[in-house]
């Protein structure tokens, strides 16, 4: 078995007659096609990994901790540039969660334990946060975050006022004792004027001892005021500190993650790790994403596709005409008819000119066309083992594209990546002749926008770079209470990861297929409408084509055609095909049907209901 070959395109010496085209007029050059690397989908997703810890952690546990599983297909987008991010972006994360948490060590005790005081309002903050996500009784939840969230505000707003109130009124007490707001100190601070020697009065005293009791005082006195300080500025620090961490976010959306600067994969700094873990699986992942092999898992095939947007199957008696002999007709054969009409769709229509032609944009003539075979993981001694090489690929494509088997499938894949490979469509067609039956099988799939965050990074970046330092320092005061919090589970989910890394055992593990994908993981699953209307016309004008070239190529095998062409108009849009029909037939949703069966006349039967899947 040979290579199914694309045939000579539209303007091409030995091809068809160009559609809808006159002759002599060559066709515009297509659309420059966009690395995958470079795109702006795989932009935004590493800027994802910046945003979203969630995101981050899933992205470095199914590419990098479970190293026995291969990669999904990345349709649009590189996964291990997105890996790269990923783990620098942890890198930078657990630096500064180690720094918010040494801060707050090294302040209890500076500040002789009163730093501990912002522990009550910042942990009712954070119940207030875990109540209101609670998805028990949201109306009482509501009400009792709101109670938590503006009681823990008001009591912390209280006591940085008291210290407040208090580093001033004790400086002032030091420097003289007999000051009148002395009066106003708290009891807790009565030691920054209270005299030392009272309890011991009665025992006597002289000029040394009162002297020995003032000055021991004074110092004990200036050490509380110097703590009461300290916790002052314990949280003026940690919002400098989350100011700093937000405006480097928004320094890598502006300088690596810049629409600029992206393209260029060699200046990327997160590309620069000389980790060699993560050189190896990098090389790994970029030599399985893209690839015409994909390995699978039984349980999600099409992993990295996206979700399944109307699938159909179809199946036809292959009659032969009464004017002429039948010629065999493999899948080959089929496969060679429908190539060649899906790949026109690239040529624009005429428009007058070359140059109007070329100014088409139409994501259609960026339409990628290409034969994969899908392999089950299981069985594979190791990751590395999977026949990745050309020779080996050719010789699973040959056998699989007539074998018809279950576990091994060839398909042929149509992709259309719109809207900046942020909207994915992708036709996966199969076609097997079995038993004087012909069966089409059509699997489409959509991978829908972006989280709309991951939109946005950019707007939120310049946002944050252009706004004054007020609105900064407003913004970082407000983030403060949670940072504790934050860097603490930042810590954790580290810890967690590096010990699974260490005691799990995915190195040694056998190979499995893909758990997720690194594109599906940055889905939204929500389009615009503008979107939607792209999506049918692409898979409607694919779907046309395909159907033309299994029309065409029974035609000329010497096949009767008349059956397929009224099935395929109706199973193709949704609908069910059927061929006769007795009694009631309803048609679409919450029908209600009495049948009431008539006796039986002769030997008629009740004609059968063909429906398309099948």
């Amino acid at each position: 078995m040979t290579r199914t070959d694309v045939p000579a395109q539209h303007g091409e010496s030995g091809g068809p007659p160009r559609l809808g085209k006159p002759d002599g007029v060559p066709p515009p050059a297509p659309l420059p096609p966009t690395p995958p690397g470079a795109s702006d989908a795989t932009r935004l997703l590493c800027a994802g990994t910046y945003m979203d810890d969630s995101f981050r952690d899933a992205v470095i546990d199914e590419l990098y901790v479970h190293e026995e599983r291969f990669a999904a297909p990345s349709l649009g987008i590189d996964a291990a540039r997105v890996l790269a991010h990923a783990l620098r972006a942890r890198r930078l994360q657990l630096g500064w969660a180690a720094g918010i948490l040494l801060l707050w060590i090294v302040a209890l005790p500076l500040s002789s334990g009163l730093a501990g005081i912002y522990v009550f309002p910042v942990v009712l903050m954070a119940l207030a946060r875990i109540v209101r996500r609670s998805p028990v009784l949201p109306g009482p939840a509501r009400f009792l975050s709101f109670v938590l969230r503006w009681y823990g505000r008001l009591t912390l707003a209280l006591f940085y006022v008291s210290l407040l109130v208090t580093a001033f009124i004790g400086g002032l007490a030091i420097l003289g004792p007999g000051w009148l707001f002395t009066r106003l100190l708290p009891d807790a601070l009565d030691s920054l004027t209270g005299d030392s020697s009272d309890e011991y009065g009665s025992y006597g005293s002289s000029a040394f001892d009162s002297s020995y009791d003032s000055g021991f005082g004074t110092t004990h006195a200036s050490g509380l005021l110097i703590g009461v300080w300290i916790a002052l500025l314990l949280p003026l620090v940690l919002a400098l500190l989350v100011a700093l961490q937000r405006g480097q976010f928004a320094r890598v959306l502006a300088h690596e993650l810049s629409r600029e600067r992206f393209p260029d994969v060699r200046s990327d700094p997160a590309e620069r790790s000389e980790s060699y873990r993560f050189l190896r699986l990098r090389d790994r992942v970029r030599t399985e994403q893209h690839g015409p092999l994909v390995m699978y898992r039984a349980a999600n095939p099409f992993c990295g596709a996206g979700q399944p947007y109307k699938t159909w199957s179809l199946s036809v008696e292959l009659n032969p005409r009464a004017d002429r002999v039948a010629e065999p007709l493999d899948n080959s054969a089929i496969l060679a008819r429908i190539v060649p009409l899906v790949a026109a769709l690239r040529v624009p229509s005429p428009h007058g000119s070359p140059a109007s032609a070329a100014a088409v944009r139409d994501r259609l003539r960026a339409l990628e066309i290409d034969e994969c075979v899908f392999l089950p993981a299981e069985g594979l001694p190791s990751r590395e083992a999977a026949p990745y090489a050309p020779e080996a690929f050719e010789e699973h494509r040959a056998a699989a594209v007539e074998e018809g088997g279950e576990t091994r499938r060839h398909f042929l894949r149509i992709r259309v990546g719109g809207w900046n490979e942020g909207i994915v469509t992708t036709v996966f067609v199969r076609v097997h002749t079995q038993g004087g039956m012909l069966m089409l099988e059509v699997a489409p799939h959509v991978l829908w926008p972006l989280r709309q965050p991951f939109q946005d990074a950019d707007r939120i970046a310049h946002r944050y770079r252009h706004h004054h330092h007020f609105g900064k320092a407003v913004w970082a005061l407000a983030q403060t209470p949670r940072s504790a919090g934050h860097a603490l589970g930042t810590l954790a989910r580290g810890l967690l990861s590096a010990w699974r890394l260490a005691t799990a055992g995915h190195g040694g593990a056998l190979p499995e297929g893909p758990g997720v994908a690194v594109r599906e993981l940055g889905s939204f699953g929500e389009s615009s409408l503008f979107q939607d209307m792209d999506v049918a016309r692409y898979l409607k004008t694919i779907q046309q084509r395909v159907a033309a070239g299994v029309t065409t190529a029974l035609r000329e095998a010497g096949y009767q055609t008349d059956e397929f062409e009224q099935r395929v108009v109706h199973v193709a849009e949704g609908g069910v095909y059927v061929e006769s029909a007795q009694g009631a037939v309803g048609i679409g949703d919450h029908n209600t049907i009495n049948h009431h069966s008539a006796p039986p006349r002769g030997n008629e039967t009740k004609g059968s209901a063909k429906r398309g899947k099948g």
